[in-house]
């Protein structure tokens, strides 16, 4: 019975070794990753122009990750090499850890550092001005905001020379008129010959998710 016991006691303590070891090894790959990796990082994108301090950084973050320091690690093993497996094991806990922290935090990273594109809103009338029209297209989207100011369409305040073209409620297109209800997620066309004013009259109306086209 006392034969039984000794490899499990071995067994503990190289398992205390290895996560000692795991956490003053990780320590050194977490400041790797942020100093050095970051000013080798630095280094190789001297080159490229078009990147800026955000994107550098950004790319130091993240950088490449996974199963190449896995693979190195299997070098001692394959070599034959005292301690091999607690080496693997350390790298292996280590890439994990890295991939955790790291892979979780791209995204914040990323607003951080804001190198997030806002996409292209689509658009839903497909409707382009001919180059010899010197008006002003806009596109706005109605919300509980702009309808507090009154649910048809003739009591919204609209500069002279404006005109609302055309509303898109669940996918189905109409021409409005002065009386036309508003609803709620409706889309409304508009065209007018004075841009400046028809910015000033959504910002009274509490207008913010809007676009502007001008020839």
């Amino acid at each position: 019975m006392a034969n039984c016991h000794v490899p499990c006691i071995r067994s503990v303590s190289k398992s205390e070794r290895i996560v000692s070891g795991s956490g003053y090894w990780a320590f050194r790959r977490d400041f790797y990753d942020i100093v050095c990796s970051s000013y080798q990082c630095f280094l190789c994108l001297l080159p490229f122009k078009n990147f800026d301090t955000k994107g550098k950084l950004y790319i130091s973050w993240v950088g490449l990750r996974g199963a190449v320091p896995i693979i190195f690690a299997t070098y001692p093993i394959i070599a034959g090499i005292e301690n091999a497996n607690m080496i693997f094991n350390i790298v292996f806990f280590i890439t994990i850890l890295s991939l955790l922290i790291q892979g979780t935090t791209v995204t914040l990273a990323a607003k951080w550092l804001d190198q997030i594109d806002v996409p292209e809103r689509k658009d839903v009338f497909g409707i382009e001005l001919p180059e010899g029209i010197k008006s002003a297209m806009s596109k706005i989207d109605i919300t509980p905001e702009v309808l507090t100011h009154g649910n048809k369409l003739m009591e919204l305040t609209l500069p002279d020379h404006t005109l609302a073209v055309m509303v898109m409620r669940d996918g189905q297109y109409f021409i409005p008129k002065g009386n036309t209800i508003l609803k709620e997620n409706d889309k409304l066309l508009m065209i007018s010959d004075n841009d400046e004013a028809l910015l000033q009259a959504y910002e009274v109306l509490g207008i913010t998710d809007y676009t502007m086209t001008k020839n």
